[in-house]
């Protein structure tokens, strides 16, 4: 059964935060709050763990576009090619903050997920408990969205109710309070033109 834990956005806990690391260090996969909507993951090099949540969401790890969770920009750089100067300028701009910019990926990124994806979808949250986590563990974490059957409400927002759905499968669910029920905003970067692929949380317009 998942541990539940609860951790506050401003000074997560170090003790905590080490704990977490060590539990993605060992393959698991934990659920965790963002700027935006609560987010499943795991390490983004653990093959088992990747696996476990394409089977937890019934998604096919070939075709599912995963973001990476960074803490900063500074090592984005191994996970994509070359991105432009007005590109860069959009995610100094927008980062940390609820936008997911889609790059080309490196060839290092293939390798990770098994997969023939050209592209990465690259998130910096502004939110002080994932970007605790990926510093301490030293590389990004992979994210893909908790979502709700409700046909209304698309994304769960209450993490009591994500740990009663996810408790016998997940290893770790992070309470860090309500969610949010928009998520980030995509940017595909990857063509001549920044084309918005979802309308989210972030405004386009603020960071071009």
């Amino acid at each position: 059964m998942a541990e539940f834990i609860r951790l506050y956005e401003e000074n997560p806990d170090p003790r905590r935060v080490r704990q977490i690391v060590e539990v993605l260090r060992n393959g698991g996969v934990i659920i965790y709050p963002t700027d935006t909507v609560y987010g499943m993951g795991c390490d983004i090099t653990n093959q088992k763990a990747v696996e476990k949540i394409c089977r937890i969401k019934g998604i096919n790890p070939k075709k599912h576009n995963f973001s990476f969770v960074c803490a900063d920009l500074s090592n984005i750089s191994h996970y994509t090619r070359v991105i432009t100067k007005p590109v860069f300028k959009m995610m100094k701009k927008g980062l940390p903050g609820p936008f997911t910019f889609i790059l080309e990926a490196s060839s290092h990124v293939p390798k990770i997920l098994h997969s023939n994806k050209k592209t990465v979808g690259i998130r910096v949250p502004n939110h002080g408990v994932p970007r605790a986590i990926v510093e301490e563990l030293g590389q990004p974490i992979l994210s893909t969205s908790i979502r709700d059957e409700d046909e209304i409400i698309e994304y769960s927002t209450d993490p009591e109710l994500i740990f009663e759905k996810y408790q016998n499968q997940v290893d770790i669910v992070i309470d860090g309070g309500y969610g949010s029920n928009v998520p980030s905003t995509i940017l595909d970067c990857t063509g001549y033109e920044v084309v918005v692929v979802r309308e989210g949380l972030g405004q386009l317009e603020e960071i071009l």
